[in-house]
């Protein structure tokens, strides 16, 4: 039996005693877990809840509806003058069918892509056993920054740029939180996310942007198209003149979270706009790195990718601001960074 509740308050947070209930929005992954018993629970479907499908602006800033596409946020023409790399990420990610389904709640949300995982014979760790399966069988896309017991990498591409952006997301009936606390540091894992189940996640709040920023994101990647990055990146750069004043990095693909490298963002800050500083820079993305013995070679991508981002930002169109964002938008739209 599915459920279609009409407001967020309408959703329940348990079933009752039984398994917590599984909250459905496009749908592109769930019913493949659900096929392979990972998602047990009683179905609740967002299709008639009201307020969840707009971008809303007030103050210069954007609010994204979790069940806004990512189509829609690749295509928006005032997300994309405002919020150029995220718009970008949203724009390469997947595939345009995916995409034209697929919910910006649920690519927040969506679980890791471990074979292993996956797989309805096995059990790991977050399917309930003892163990990482994946540290001795096969992990050649799995993390170079090790940071917990799991050595999956977080699937989700727009909770990456999203960290960039320094946004937080709004859960029904909790307080606002931010894209770290919804992954926390990937101690935990059970999980790909923080929320309690049942929980719903009912919007995206962005921060106003930072005037005439630079933004670019780029995904390395083992075939053109339709493929999960071995590595993407987020950059940010704000300028005074020729200088850099303001730098946010973020990465995914190499750790169980997305992460910011502030390493990379200091060594950025008060230096000029060229390549010398941007090598510089993107050699700093190695440092904190820990591969497993397949995923060595993930820690050269980490640079190359963010070195890559970068030159892409220093020629990219400045983001509108605010009410400027609507009026701009066709000529500040990036190009799609896949």
């Amino acid at each position: 039996m599915i459920r279609f509740p009409t407001s967020p308050s309408e959703v329940p947070a348990s079933a009752g005693g039984g398994p917590s209930p599984v909250i459905r929005a496009g749908g592109t992954d769930l019913t493949e877990r659900r096929r392979l018993r990972l998602a047990p629970g009683p179905l609740i479907d967002l299709r008639d809840v009201i307020g969840l499908d707009s971008i809303d602006w007030a103050a210069g800033a954007a609010t994204v509806g979790a069940r806004v596409t990512v189509a829609q946020a690749a295509s928006d023409p005032a997300l994309a003058a405002a919020y150029p790399g995220l718009a970008a990420a949203a724009g390469s990610l997947a595939t345009p069918q995916i995409r034209a389904v697929a919910t910006i709640g649920g690519n927040l949300l969506q679980a890791n892509r471990c074979w292993y995982f996956r797989n309805p014979d096995h059990r790991c760790l977050k399917s309930g056993g003892d163990t990482c399966l994946a540290r001795a069988g096969d992990h050649l896309y799995h993390a170079c920054f090790d940071r917990g017991p799991c050595a999956c990498v977080h699937p989700s591409t727009l909770g990456m740029a999203l960290l960039a952006y320094e946004a937080q997301v709004a859960v029904h009936e909790q307080p606002e939180r931010s894209i770290e606390a919804l992954y926390g540091d990937g101690s935990d894992p059970s999980r790909d996310h923080q929320l309690p189940d049942g929980a719903l996640l009912t919007h995206v709040v962005m921060p106003a942007p930072v005037p005439l920023e630079r933004a670019a994101y780029f995904r390395t990647i083992s075939r053109a198209r339709a493929e999960w990055p071995l590595v993407e990146a987020l950059v940010r750069l704000g300028l005074r003149g020729s200088t850099i004043e303001f730098a946010r990095v973020a990465v995914g693909g190499v750790a169980p979270v997305p992460l910011r490298l502030p390493a990379v963002e200091a060594a950025l800050v008060g230096n000029a706009m060229d390549r010398t500083s941007f090598g510089a820079a993107a050699n700093k993305a190695r440092e904190g790195a820990s591969p497993l013995p397949m995923t060595g070679y993930k820690v050269d991508l980490v640079e190359g990718t963010v070195l890559e981002a970068l030159e892409r930002a220093s020629y990219a169109t400045p983001s509108a601001v605010g009410a400027d964002a609507a009026g701009s938008a066709g000529a500040a739209t990036p190009k799609d960074g896949a």
